[in-house]
């Protein structure tokens, strides 16, 4: 799987939430696009992940 721009393995497919929690992200700061479309926020859950995946992680940033 490529996760922006880098390769990373998967032990086991598994749902771009559950990626993002393991990973330390926070799921309200975070835009992700999988395989060239925007997942919403409530469909990340549904959203699974496999080694043939393309994920771009945008964060948001306060400040300027």
């Amino acid at each position: 799987m490529q996760v922006n721009g880098e390769q990373v393995k998967l032990e086991a497919p598994v749902s771009v939430a559950d990626y993002l929690e393991t990973h330390g992200f926070r799921a309200e700061r975070v835009a992700i696009e999988l395989n060239g479309e925007i997942i919403p926020r409530e469909k990340r859950g549904e959203a699974m992940l496999d080694d043939q995946c393309v994920m771009e992680i945008v964060q948001f940033v306060q400040g300027g």
